[in-house]
């Protein structure tokens, strides 16, 4: 019987937003979600200025422009 290894990318390939929830999908297939109350810039902008991210460093983070907001995807992975 072999041994199989499981390897893990925690880089961000795809965000959304909720009215109550920030949730971010990982490249090896993991989805991490948190509550929009955790970041509070996030949690008071429009739909539209949710919508408009970014990643940033090879997906290592999520930016968002329009509220000078920036996550870190081990923040969420730390949290959760």
């Amino acid at each position: 019987m072999g041994i199989s290894v499981l390897k893990l990318d925690s880089d961000a390939v795809d965000v959304e937003t909720t009215d109550l929830a920030l949730r971010v999908v990982l490249a090896d297939g993991r989805e991490v979600a948190a509550p929009l109350e955790w970041f509070p810039r996030l949690r008071d902008a429009t739909p539209g200025q949710r919508s408009n991210w970014r990643l940033i460093g090879g997906g290592q983070g999520i930016h968002w422009p329009e509220i000078d907001e920036d996550i870190a995807v081990e923040t969420l992975l730390r949290s959760s």
